[in-house]
């Protein structure tokens, strides 16, 4: 036996900023995953930290694996709460996952790669087409999305007022 479901209210409207951030935070979640799935276990490139010890250095990929796994499974249960109370935005949620890739990256390859110097992108190669590919991507990312969100607000702008 099921428990009953929960009466939707009935002046259940999108909520465009919330599906924005909701799904900006699983766009981080997703994208720090790809990173550390890819270029930390599968190919050995490097750690989150790579400055200490080797065991340092995968203590590091573990609280970077905790922190996403965190941030997915709170940004999946506050989709669904925005999904169960008829509040998705899906033009918003989409640009917002797009922007939350990019972010990510973006701040990954400028801030941890080459202001704080956590780790690189990989050892032992010139890093620049490296560089050069990482953060272009992620600023192509940044950018649809920023794209997406201007016209996901211009939408919902010119849509006329629900009638009650």
């Amino acid at each position: 036996m099921s428990a009953p479901a929960r009466p939707v209210p009935s002046d259940a409207r999108p909520q465009p900023g919330r599906s924005l951030a909701v799904c900006g935070l699983i766009g981080v979640a997703v994208m720090a995953a790809v990173d550390e799935i890819v270029f930390h276990q599968i190919l050995h490139w490097h750690h989150f930290y790579d400055r200490s010890t080797p065991g340092i250095g995968l203590l590091s990929d573990g609280l970077l694996h905790t922190a996403e796994l965190l941030a997915l499974v709170a940004g999946f249960f506050l989709f669904a709460d925005l999904r169960r109370r008829r509040a998705l935005a899906p033009a918003h949620a989409r640009a917002g996952f797009l922007l939350g890739l990019g972010a990510f990256q973006l701040f990954d390859g400028i801030v941890d790669h080459k202001l704080l110097r956590l780790h690189q992108i990989r050892y032992g190669v010139d890093v620049t087409p490296y560089d050069w590919a990482w953060n272009t991507g992620g600023l192509i990312l940044l950018l649809v999305g920023v794209a997406l969100t201007v016209r996901a607000h211009r939408r919902t702008r010119n849509r006329p007022p629900a009638a009650a």
